[in-house]
């Protein structure tokens, strides 16, 4: 559990301690805000915090989102209509905290609207909201300097991809890099529900655990509690987005209910 002296990876840390403790990977829902409008957003994001998920991304629309799938592109673009700005994605952290929210919050968003803002002021002002780390889908590591030294001195988490094409390299360098957790891609594409894990996902991760001993959260796909089942065995957390964005498309009560079934399902 989150307390007000920890730094934003210490919270994150202490999430994995704790879902270590319980023998089970780490839940961290994603849902953007504004969507379905921005109160059912706050709505969504609180309940599924009552439910007991262990921590959250948070979605910060943006007009050029080239990781994300129909789902999440159709709900941050009705996010963006909506009128959401990163200021408001920053405001909706505070709120989340005062509204008792108390697991770890990532800001997930791409780098154009964060140079916009200025990354100090930005990281400043995440931070200041209660964010804990940011996950920028478009930021590659070798040009993430600048972002990963602001954030390792506010103390907040700068999360990394690697995915199955990535080169022996490219895992070395987002070892490096990488701080809270590397952001597993379980398969290439963009985000979206698919039916099936690919069949050669352990390989996969072997091969990983080869080239770091940092957190790996898997995301991309994983819709239902049996996929968080043989995830969740795997790895040390995992992502759910474009499920959970389906389901709150008519409000919040859907999602929660989506993201209550895929926690029970660790237990």
């Amino acid at each position: 559990m989150m307390t007000s002296k920890m730094t934003g990876l210490e919270a994150i840390d202490a999430m994995f301690a704790d879902t270590k403790e319980q023998n089970r990977a780490a839940f961290l829902p994603y849902f953007p805000i504004g969507y379905p409008n921005y109160a059912e957003s706050i709505e969504a994001i609180v309940g599924m915090a009552e439910v007991g998920v262990d921590g959250f991304e948070i979605g910060m629309p943006f007009s050029d989102p080239l990781a994300d799938g129909p789902v999440v592109q159709a709900a941050t673009q009705i996010a963006l209509e909506n009128g959401t700005t990163v200021r408001d994605c920053i405001r909706a952290v505070r709120e989340l905290r005062a509204r008792g929210v108390h697991q770890p919050m990532l800001l997930m968003g791409y780098l154009n609207p964060i140079l916009a803002y200025g990354i100090e002021n930005f990281v400043r002002d995440a931070k200041a909201a209660g964010t804990n780390g940011l996950i920028v889908p478009d930021l590659p590591p070798e040009e993430g300097v600048l972002l990963a030294e602001v954030c390792h001195r506010e103390g907040l988490a700068l999360v990394f991809f690697l995915a199955p094409t990535s080169s022996n390299e490219r895992m070395e360098l987002v070892s490096k890099q990488a701080s809270g957790f590397i952001y597993v891609v379980a398969l290439t594409g963009v985000t979206g529900v698919r039916t099936e894990l690919p069949p050669d996902l352990t390989d996969f991760i072997e091969r990983l655990r080869k080239h770091t001993d940092k957190k790996l959260v898997m995301g991309f796909g994983i819709s239902t509690p049996e996929q968080a089942r043989r995830v969740g065995s795997l790895l040390d957390g995992f992502i759910v987005g474009s499920a959970l964005v389906k389901a709150g498309k008519e409000g919040a009560a859907k999602a929660i209910e989506l993201a209550t079934t895929l926690r029970q399902a660790l237990d």
